[in-house]
């Protein structure tokens, strides 16, 4: 091999931008009504961490970008690719998780009401 081979053009790399992940995490945390402290002590991370995450947009690990993406069902896909579109976003999943927790007669009633809304914006 020669030297010349070894040389490889420099191209700067855009770090990619967690702010769009923190703000969904926070809110998926705060609508599950669990505190900071609580994830934290699950998670066996600090809730500073947390918080850099959620309020600064801070990098975290892959283990825990991964464990908080799995526990708040968050649809990667959109925050990756926020121009494509996506087969379910992270309202859809966490709305998928919230169907597989309530009874027969629970989905009846949201079922209903969805065709009710479905309804009213096809009349707008």
């Amino acid at each position: 091999m020669q030297v010349g081979e070894l040389i490889m053009a420099e191209k700067a790399i855009p770090l990619y931008d967690f702010k769009a992940f923190g703000q969904a995490i926070k809110a998926a945390r705060t609508q599950q009504k669990q505190s900071r402290k609580k994830v934290c002590d699950e998670m066996n991370i600090s809730p500073r961490y947390l918080a850099n995450i959620e309020n600064k947009g801070q990098q975290p690990s892959l283990q825990i970008f991964y464990e908080l993406v799995r526990r708040y069902d968050i649809s990667v896909d959109q925050l990756f690719y926020p121009n494509k579109s996506v087969e379910k976003n992270t309202q859809r999943r966490q709305l998928d998780t919230l169907l597989d927790s309530i009874s027969e007669q629970g989905i009846r009633i949201v079922t209903a009401t969805a065709r009710e809304v479905a309804q009213v914006e096809r009349e707008v």
